[in-house]
């Protein structure tokens, strides 16, 4: 009898991580003594790790340390917690963007799966994940593989994270690589120029999640001088992506274009193009969702090959 294995995405995002179901601040700090909370508390080999809070400073990449493997296990015991299980085989569905797909897809997969079977305690319960694969996916495309069906024949997703913006080129339900772009002028630059402007003109900064929430929703219970700062820096900053688009030869008026990610909102809220050729999906969780289900299909497909 084959074993059941759990199929659990996460997106490794640098200002959340977020799995099909769930999202938290991606935030690690070391606790050098036995907890008097145990609330989002990872313990791991004798060490108890906080996760949440205040969000690393971005890096290189993602594998430069055990941070995000850490948060890694906080999102496989919440699933797991979800489930009812503290015991599974899992396969670790993930995400990589496309143009570094190739680069840097291996160190991924070996950074996830360094041990093979990892016991730890997550808010004091204890969990045994037995990792049976990690499978890499493109985000952006993740965002959107449950509405490839109802998508035209060619469209252009914009991915906006935190850090990167993907503008990935859908033809027939496959992505075209050769046209594919990353920049690194997602939402962590867009709101450090906020502050940076916040403090030209009044002299002070607004933390983070204030902005995040003007960014998701157009509102904030805030002054109206940094509100005015803030809405005209989220209206600049829909406008360089707009820009973006039209120097790599899209033709806003007429391509179908899908916004997703956490930037989908502000697009949304904060763009000036309303038309009918344009779409947004608004969940931050689309792509851990996609890749999910990604996983699911390989597993399918592939079972005979795995554990």
């Amino acid at each position: 009898m084959e074993k059941h294995i759990e199929v659990i995405g996460i997106d490794h995002g640098w200002s959340n991580m977020k799995t099909a179901t769930q999202i938290f601040t991606t935030g690690v700090k070391e606790i050098t003594t036995e907890p008097a909370f145990y609330d989002d508390v990872v313990e791991l080999d004798g060490k108890y790790y906080k996760v949440g809070g205040k969000r690393l400073e971005v890096r290189d990449t993602k594998v430069e340390n055990d941070n995000f493997y850490l948060l890694t296990l906080a999102a496989v015991a919440k699933e797991l917690n979800r489930r009812g299980m503290r015991n599974a085989d899992v396969l670790l569905s993930v995400g990589l963007p496309l143009t570094r797909f190739g680069a840097e897809k291996q160190d991924f997969i070996d950074y996830l799966s360094k041990k093979k079977e990892v016991a730890f305690r997550f808010e004091k319960e204890k969990y045994t994940a037995r990792i049976a694969r990690v499978s890499v996916f493109p985000q952006c495309y993740a965002a959107v593989a449950e509405q490839l069906r109802t998508l035209p024949g060619r469209v252009v997703v914009v991915d906006i994270g935190s850090w990167t913006i993907d503008i990935m080129p859908i033809e027939n339900g496959k992505p075209n690589e050769a046209e594919c772009i990353t920049s690194q002028q997602g939402l962590i630059r867009c709101m450090r120029i906020i502050n940076e402007e916040c403090n030209r003109q009044i002299g002070q900064e607004l933390e983070e999640n204030v902005i995040q929430q003007v960014m998701a929703t157009g509102e904030a219970a805030l002054p109206d001088k940094y509100m005015n700062i803030v809405k005209d820096c989220l209206r600049d900053f829909a406008q360089k992506v707009y820009n973006t688009l039209k120097e790599h030869g899209y033709n806003l008026d007429v391509i179908p274009i899908v916004f997703v990610g956490g930037g989908a909102a502000v697009m949304r809220l904060f763009g000036s193009h309303d038309s009918g050729n344009i779409r947004y999906i608004e969940d931050i969780k689309a792509n851990a969702k996609g890749y999910e289900q990604l996983g699911r299909v390989f597993l399918a497909k592939h079972r005979d090959q795995i554990g």
